[in-house]
Protein backbone atom coordinates (compact mmCIF):
# COMPACT_ATOMS: atom_id res chain seq x y z
CA UNK A 1 0.00 0.00 0.00
CA UNK A 2 1.37 3.38 -1.02
CA UNK A 3 0.06 6.95 -0.84
CA UNK A 4 0.61 8.92 -4.05
CA UNK A 5 0.19 12.69 -4.21
CA UNK A 6 -1.48 14.06 -7.37
CA UNK A 7 -3.20 17.18 -8.67
CA UNK A 8 -6.98 17.18 -8.25
CA UNK A 9 -9.10 17.27 -11.40
CA UNK A 10 -10.03 20.65 -12.85
CA UNK A 11 -13.39 21.66 -11.40
CA UNK A 12 -13.58 18.46 -9.38
CA UNK A 13 -16.30 19.99 -7.20
CA UNK A 14 -18.65 20.20 -10.19
CA UNK A 15 -17.69 16.65 -11.21
CA UNK A 16 -18.66 15.12 -7.86
CA UNK A 17 -21.73 17.32 -7.48
CA UNK A 18 -22.98 16.04 -10.84
CA UNK A 19 -23.07 12.60 -9.18
CA UNK A 20 -25.25 13.92 -6.35
CA UNK A 21 -22.34 14.15 -3.91
CA UNK A 22 -23.19 17.37 -2.10
CA UNK A 23 -21.22 16.95 1.14
CA UNK A 24 -17.73 16.82 -0.37
CA UNK A 25 -16.66 19.82 1.72
CA UNK A 26 -17.75 21.15 5.09
CA UNK A 27 -15.50 23.42 7.15
CA UNK A 28 -12.71 21.15 5.89
CA UNK A 29 -12.44 18.98 2.75
CA UNK A 30 -14.08 15.58 3.15
CA UNK A 31 -13.54 14.24 -0.37
CA UNK A 32 -9.79 14.55 -1.07
CA UNK A 33 -8.40 13.69 -4.49
CA UNK A 34 -5.05 15.40 -3.97
CA UNK A 35 -3.79 11.86 -3.37
CA UNK A 36 -4.75 8.25 -3.91
CA UNK A 37 -3.78 4.94 -2.33
CA UNK A 38 -2.22 2.29 -4.53
CA UNK A 39 -2.55 -1.45 -3.82
CA UNK A 40 -1.11 -4.54 -5.41
CA UNK A 41 -3.50 -7.29 -6.44
CA UNK A 42 -2.03 -9.52 -3.75
CA UNK A 43 -2.85 -6.90 -1.10
CA UNK A 44 -6.42 -6.69 -2.38
CA UNK A 45 -6.76 -10.47 -2.29
CA UNK A 46 -5.54 -10.40 1.32
CA UNK A 47 -8.18 -7.80 2.22
CA UNK A 48 -10.88 -9.88 0.53
CA UNK A 49 -9.78 -12.97 2.43
CA UNK A 50 -9.76 -11.14 5.76
CA UNK A 51 -13.24 -9.74 5.11
CA UNK A 52 -14.66 -13.15 4.22
CA UNK A 53 -13.15 -14.89 7.23
CA UNK A 54 -14.07 -12.18 9.73
CA UNK A 55 -17.67 -12.14 8.53
CA UNK A 56 -17.92 -15.88 9.27
CA UNK A 57 -16.35 -15.40 12.71
CA UNK A 58 -18.77 -12.57 13.47
CA UNK A 59 -21.76 -14.77 12.73
CA UNK A 60 -20.35 -17.37 15.10
CA UNK A 61 -19.90 -14.69 17.76
CA UNK A 62 -23.54 -13.59 17.47
CA UNK A 63 -24.65 -17.19 18.04
CA UNK A 64 -22.34 -17.42 21.06
CA UNK A 65 -23.79 -14.25 22.62
CA UNK A 66 -27.32 -15.59 22.20
CA UNK A 67 -26.64 -19.11 23.49
CA UNK A 68 -24.84 -17.76 26.55
CA UNK A 69 -27.17 -14.82 27.20
CA UNK A 70 -24.35 -12.25 27.22
CA UNK A 71 -26.54 -9.27 26.34
CA UNK A 72 -25.70 -7.47 29.60
CA UNK A 73 -22.13 -7.02 28.35
CA UNK A 74 -23.53 -5.10 25.39
CA UNK A 75 -25.84 -2.87 27.41
CA UNK A 76 -28.78 -4.28 25.45
CA UNK A 77 -32.10 -3.77 27.28
CA UNK A 78 -33.97 -7.00 28.20
CA UNK A 79 -37.03 -6.00 26.18
CA UNK A 80 -34.91 -6.01 22.99
CA UNK A 81 -33.71 -9.61 23.41
CA UNK A 82 -36.81 -11.35 21.98
CA UNK A 83 -36.66 -9.00 18.99
CA UNK A 84 -32.99 -9.79 18.41
CA UNK A 85 -33.44 -13.53 18.73
CA UNK A 86 -36.53 -13.66 16.52
CA UNK A 87 -34.76 -11.71 13.78
CA UNK A 88 -31.87 -14.20 13.99
CA UNK A 89 -33.85 -17.43 14.09
CA UNK A 90 -36.18 -16.24 11.32
CA UNK A 91 -33.17 -15.12 9.25
CA UNK A 92 -34.40 -11.58 8.69
CA UNK A 93 -32.77 -9.92 5.67
CA UNK A 94 -29.44 -8.13 6.13
CA UNK A 95 -27.51 -6.49 3.34
CA UNK A 96 -24.24 -4.86 4.38
CA UNK A 97 -21.52 -3.91 6.86
CA UNK A 98 -18.08 -2.29 6.93
CA UNK A 99 -14.99 -3.64 8.64
CA UNK A 100 -12.44 -0.99 9.63
CA UNK A 101 -8.91 -2.30 9.20
CA UNK A 102 -5.41 -1.22 10.08
CA UNK A 103 -3.17 -2.40 7.22
CA UNK A 104 0.52 -2.14 8.08
CA UNK A 105 3.60 -4.23 7.34
CA UNK A 106 1.43 -6.62 5.30
CA UNK A 107 -0.68 -7.34 8.37
CA UNK A 108 -4.44 -6.72 8.59
CA UNK A 109 -5.98 -6.01 11.98
CA UNK A 110 -9.65 -5.43 12.74
CA UNK A 111 -10.27 -2.16 14.58
CA UNK A 112 -14.08 -2.40 14.62
CA UNK A 113 -17.12 -3.48 12.64
CA UNK A 114 -19.77 -0.99 11.50
CA UNK A 115 -22.59 -3.48 11.09
CA UNK A 116 -25.80 -1.49 11.54
CA UNK A 117 -25.54 1.99 10.01
CA UNK A 118 -22.22 2.18 8.13
CA UNK A 119 -21.76 5.30 6.00
CA UNK A 120 -19.33 6.27 3.20
CA UNK A 121 -21.06 3.69 1.00
CA UNK A 122 -21.81 6.17 -1.79
CA UNK A 123 -18.29 7.56 -1.81
CA UNK A 124 -16.83 4.06 -1.97
CA UNK A 125 -19.25 2.63 -4.52
CA UNK A 126 -19.77 5.55 -6.90
CA UNK A 127 -17.69 8.69 -6.36
CA UNK A 128 -14.26 7.04 -6.29
CA UNK A 129 -15.18 4.85 -9.28
CA UNK A 130 -15.96 7.88 -11.44
CA UNK A 131 -12.77 9.54 -10.21
CA UNK A 132 -10.84 6.51 -11.51
CA UNK A 133 -12.51 6.75 -14.93
CA UNK A 134 -11.21 10.32 -15.24
CA UNK A 135 -7.82 9.63 -13.67
CA UNK A 136 -6.84 6.35 -15.37
CA UNK A 137 -9.57 4.09 -16.73
CA UNK A 138 -6.99 1.43 -17.56
CA UNK A 139 -6.63 0.75 -13.82
CA UNK A 140 -9.02 -1.12 -11.56
CA UNK A 141 -10.34 -0.81 -8.00
CA UNK A 142 -11.38 -3.18 -5.26
CA UNK A 143 -14.94 -2.11 -5.90
CA UNK A 144 -17.95 -4.21 -6.88
CA UNK A 145 -20.16 -2.42 -4.35
CA UNK A 146 -22.73 -1.12 -6.83
CA UNK A 147 -23.21 -4.41 -8.66
CA UNK A 148 -23.42 -6.43 -5.45
CA UNK A 149 -25.97 -4.09 -3.90
CA UNK A 150 -28.28 -4.36 -6.90
CA UNK A 151 -27.86 -8.13 -7.10
CA UNK A 152 -28.50 -8.65 -3.39
CA UNK A 153 -31.57 -6.46 -3.27
CA UNK A 154 -32.90 -8.53 -6.17
CA UNK A 155 -32.17 -11.67 -4.13
CA UNK A 156 -33.73 -10.26 -0.95
CA UNK A 157 -36.95 -9.33 -2.71
CA UNK A 158 -38.24 -12.86 -2.17
CA UNK A 159 -37.48 -12.68 1.57
CA UNK A 160 -39.34 -9.43 2.23
CA UNK A 161 -43.08 -8.98 2.63
CA UNK A 162 -44.68 -8.57 -0.82
CA UNK A 163 -45.12 -4.84 -0.40
CA UNK A 164 -43.30 -1.51 -0.73
CA UNK A 165 -39.81 -1.25 0.73
CA UNK A 166 -39.46 2.05 2.59
CA UNK A 167 -36.15 3.83 3.09
CA UNK A 168 -35.67 6.14 6.04
CA UNK A 169 -33.17 8.43 7.75
CA UNK A 170 -33.30 11.67 9.73
CA UNK A 171 -34.36 14.91 8.10
CA UNK A 172 -31.73 17.55 7.31
CA UNK A 173 -28.83 15.10 7.25
CA UNK A 174 -27.37 15.38 3.75
CA UNK A 175 -24.81 12.61 4.22
CA UNK A 176 -27.38 10.16 5.58
CA UNK A 177 -29.91 11.12 2.91
CA UNK A 178 -27.35 10.66 0.12
CA UNK A 179 -26.38 7.20 1.38
CA UNK A 180 -30.04 6.25 1.91
CA UNK A 181 -31.10 7.42 -1.54
CA UNK A 182 -28.16 5.59 -3.08
CA UNK A 183 -29.20 2.37 -1.36
CA UNK A 184 -32.77 3.00 -2.50
CA UNK A 185 -31.64 3.51 -6.10
CA UNK A 186 -29.85 0.15 -5.99
CA UNK A 187 -33.05 -1.49 -4.68
CA UNK A 188 -35.04 0.07 -7.52
CA UNK A 189 -32.53 -1.30 -10.02
CA UNK A 190 -32.98 -4.65 -8.27
CA UNK A 191 -36.68 -4.58 -9.12
CA UNK A 192 -38.19 -3.47 -5.80
CA UNK A 193 -40.97 -0.96 -5.30
CA UNK A 194 -39.68 1.74 -2.92
CA UNK A 195 -40.63 4.91 -1.08
CA UNK A 196 -38.58 7.44 0.89
CA UNK A 197 -39.93 8.49 4.27
CA UNK A 198 -38.05 10.41 6.94
CA UNK A 199 -37.96 8.63 10.25
CA UNK A 200 -39.64 11.63 11.86
CA UNK A 201 -42.65 11.03 9.57
CA UNK A 202 -43.24 7.34 10.32
CA UNK A 203 -46.54 7.02 12.15
CA UNK A 204 -48.06 4.46 14.49
CA UNK A 205 -51.67 3.34 14.11
CA UNK A 206 -52.71 2.60 17.67
CA UNK A 207 -55.90 0.82 16.62
CA UNK A 208 -54.34 -1.55 14.09
CA UNK A 209 -50.98 -1.57 15.88
CA UNK A 210 -49.00 -1.04 12.68
CA UNK A 211 -46.46 1.45 11.40
CA UNK A 212 -47.84 3.75 8.69
CA UNK A 213 -46.59 6.33 6.21
CA UNK A 214 -47.94 9.86 5.72
CA UNK A 215 -50.88 8.46 3.73
CA UNK A 216 -51.68 5.97 6.53
CA UNK A 217 -50.48 3.08 4.36
CA UNK A 218 -49.02 0.21 6.36
CA UNK A 219 -45.23 -0.14 6.41
CA UNK A 220 -44.13 -3.77 6.17
CA UNK A 221 -40.52 -3.45 4.98
CA UNK A 222 -38.13 -0.68 5.93
CA UNK A 223 -34.44 0.07 5.44
CA UNK A 224 -33.19 2.46 8.11
CA UNK A 225 -30.04 4.51 8.35
CA UNK A 226 -30.68 5.07 12.03
CA UNK A 227 -29.03 3.16 14.90
CA UNK A 228 -30.97 0.48 16.71
CA UNK A 229 -29.85 1.77 20.11
CA UNK A 230 -31.38 5.18 19.32
CA UNK A 231 -34.55 3.62 17.98
CA UNK A 232 -35.18 1.53 21.07
CA UNK A 233 -34.76 4.48 23.43
CA UNK A 234 -37.67 6.30 21.83
CA UNK A 235 -41.37 5.70 22.36
CA UNK A 236 -41.59 5.00 18.64
CA UNK A 237 -39.16 2.10 18.92
CA UNK A 238 -41.12 0.45 21.70
CA UNK A 239 -43.89 -0.26 19.20
CA UNK A 240 -41.68 -2.58 17.15
CA UNK A 241 -42.51 -5.56 19.35
CA UNK A 242 -46.24 -4.71 19.09
CA UNK A 243 -46.29 -4.39 15.30
CA UNK A 244 -48.98 -6.72 13.95
CA UNK A 245 -47.36 -6.74 10.51
CA UNK A 246 -44.00 -7.80 11.98
CA UNK A 247 -42.29 -5.46 9.55
CA UNK A 248 -38.85 -6.41 8.32
CA UNK A 249 -36.25 -3.87 9.45
CA UNK A 250 -33.05 -3.72 7.44
CA UNK A 251 -30.56 -3.97 9.01
CA UNK A 252 -32.27 -6.53 11.32
CA UNK A 253 -32.30 -6.37 15.11
CA UNK A 254 -29.55 -9.00 15.49
CA UNK A 255 -27.12 -6.45 14.07
CA UNK A 256 -27.36 -4.74 17.49
CA UNK A 257 -24.88 -7.36 18.65
CA UNK A 258 -22.38 -6.90 15.82
CA UNK A 259 -22.52 -3.10 15.71
CA UNK A 260 -21.59 -2.92 19.39
CA UNK A 261 -17.87 -2.75 20.24
CA UNK A 262 -18.47 -5.32 22.96
CA UNK A 263 -18.28 -7.83 20.12
CA UNK A 264 -14.50 -7.24 19.99
CA UNK A 265 -13.69 -8.90 23.35
CA UNK A 266 -16.13 -11.69 22.48
CA UNK A 267 -14.35 -12.30 19.17
CA UNK A 268 -10.96 -12.33 20.93
CA UNK A 269 -12.23 -14.75 23.57
CA UNK A 270 -13.59 -17.12 20.91
CA UNK A 271 -10.84 -16.85 18.29
CA UNK A 272 -7.55 -15.83 20.00
CA UNK A 273 -5.50 -17.41 17.23
CA UNK A 274 -7.12 -15.41 14.45
CA UNK A 275 -4.38 -13.28 12.83
CA UNK A 276 -6.83 -10.42 12.11
CA UNK A 277 -7.93 -9.85 15.71
CA UNK A 278 -6.36 -7.64 18.36
CA UNK A 279 -6.46 -8.64 22.04
CA UNK A 280 -9.57 -6.95 23.43
CA UNK A 281 -11.14 -7.01 26.89
CA UNK A 282 -13.76 -5.36 29.08
CA UNK A 283 -10.98 -3.89 31.24
CA UNK A 284 -7.34 -2.95 30.63
CA UNK A 285 -6.26 -6.50 31.62
CA UNK A 286 -2.72 -5.38 32.42
CA UNK A 287 -2.11 -3.75 29.03
CA UNK A 288 0.01 -0.59 29.04
CA UNK A 289 -0.70 0.29 25.39
CA UNK A 290 -4.33 0.21 24.33
CA UNK A 291 -7.29 2.07 22.89
CA UNK A 292 -10.22 2.62 25.24
CA UNK A 293 -13.52 2.78 23.33
CA UNK A 294 -17.13 3.23 24.49
CA UNK A 295 -19.13 0.28 23.24
CA UNK A 296 -21.54 2.54 21.33
CA UNK A 297 -19.42 5.54 20.33
CA UNK A 298 -19.58 7.01 16.82
CA UNK A 299 -17.29 9.16 14.68
CA UNK A 300 -14.32 8.79 17.03
CA UNK A 301 -16.04 10.25 20.10
CA UNK A 302 -14.77 9.54 23.65
CA UNK A 303 -11.75 7.52 22.46
CA UNK A 304 -8.52 7.35 24.46
CA UNK A 305 -5.24 6.19 22.91
CA UNK A 306 -2.69 5.06 25.49
CA UNK A 307 0.92 4.00 24.85
CA UNK A 308 3.17 2.84 27.69
CA UNK A 309 0.58 4.17 30.16
CA UNK A 310 0.73 7.66 28.61
CA UNK A 311 -2.32 9.12 26.88
CA UNK A 312 -1.35 10.11 23.33
CA UNK A 313 -4.75 11.42 22.29
CA UNK A 314 -8.24 11.64 23.74
CA UNK A 315 -11.50 12.87 22.26
CA UNK A 316 -14.59 14.32 23.88
CA UNK A 317 -18.21 13.37 23.32
CA UNK A 318 -21.38 12.12 24.91
CA UNK A 319 -20.65 8.39 25.04
CA UNK A 320 -19.21 6.21 27.76
CA UNK A 321 -21.99 5.69 30.27
CA UNK A 322 -22.85 2.48 28.41
CA UNK A 323 -19.42 0.97 29.20
CA UNK A 324 -16.04 0.58 27.51
CA UNK A 325 -13.83 -1.99 25.87
CA UNK A 326 -10.01 -1.99 25.79
CA UNK A 327 -8.25 -3.02 22.60
CA UNK A 328 -4.52 -3.55 22.27
CA UNK A 329 -2.98 -0.52 20.57
CA UNK A 330 -2.41 -1.05 16.88
CA UNK A 331 -0.81 2.14 15.57
CA UNK A 332 -2.01 3.08 12.11
CA UNK A 333 0.65 3.47 9.42
CA UNK A 334 1.79 7.07 8.95
CA UNK A 335 1.82 7.98 5.26
CA UNK A 336 2.58 11.53 4.16
CA UNK A 337 1.64 12.78 7.61
CA UNK A 338 -1.70 10.95 7.48
CA UNK A 339 -3.14 7.88 9.21
CA UNK A 340 -5.34 5.78 6.87
CA UNK A 341 -8.09 3.36 7.92
CA UNK A 342 -9.39 0.89 5.34
CA UNK A 343 -13.13 0.36 5.33
CA UNK A 344 -13.77 -3.05 3.76
CA UNK A 345 -17.37 -3.69 2.73
CA UNK A 346 -19.28 -6.94 3.02
CA UNK A 347 -22.46 -7.03 0.93
CA UNK A 348 -24.69 -10.07 0.68
CA UNK A 349 -22.21 -12.17 2.72
CA UNK A 350 -19.36 -11.33 0.29
CA UNK A 351 -16.44 -8.89 0.24
CA UNK A 352 -17.38 -6.06 -2.10
CA UNK A 353 -14.84 -3.25 -2.05
CA UNK A 354 -13.17 -0.64 0.10
CA UNK A 355 -13.02 3.03 0.96
CA UNK A 356 -10.18 4.77 2.74
CA UNK A 357 -10.54 7.44 5.40
CA UNK A 358 -7.44 9.27 6.55
CA UNK A 359 -6.76 11.69 9.35
CA UNK A 360 -3.84 13.85 10.39
CA UNK A 361 -4.37 12.53 13.93
CA UNK A 362 -4.40 9.04 15.44
CA UNK A 363 -8.19 8.92 15.88
CA UNK A 364 -10.42 8.79 12.80
CA UNK A 365 -13.38 11.13 13.31
CA UNK A 366 -16.05 13.05 11.41
CA UNK A 367 -13.48 15.46 9.93
CA UNK A 368 -11.36 12.68 8.43
CA UNK A 369 -11.02 12.67 4.66
CA UNK A 370 -12.12 10.12 2.10
CA UNK A 371 -9.30 9.36 -0.37
CA UNK A 372 -9.76 7.20 -3.49
CA UNK A 373 -7.68 4.14 -4.36
CA UNK A 374 -6.63 2.00 -7.31
CA UNK A 375 -4.93 -1.31 -8.01
CA UNK A 376 -1.51 -1.24 -9.68
CA UNK A 377 -0.79 -4.11 -12.01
Amino acid sequence: MQRVSINPRNKWQAAVESLGFGFHTTTVPYWDESAYYSFTMQEVLSLEKATTELWDLCLGAVQHVMYNNLYHQFGIPPEAIPLIERSWTEDHPAIYGRFDFCFKNNQIKLLEFNADTPTSLYEAGIVQWFWLQDFDKSKDQFNSIHEKLIAYWRYLKNYLHPDTLYFTCLKETLEDLTNTEYMRDCAIQGGLQTELIFIDDIGWDQNDKTFVDLQDKAIKNIFKLYPWEWLLKEDFGKHITEDQNKAFWVEPAWKMVLSNKAILPILWQLYPNCPYLLPSYFDANGMSSYVKKPILSREGANIQVVENNITLQQTEGEYGSEGYIYQELCSLPRMGGNYPVIGSWVIGQQPAGMGIRESSELITNNTSRFVPHLIEG
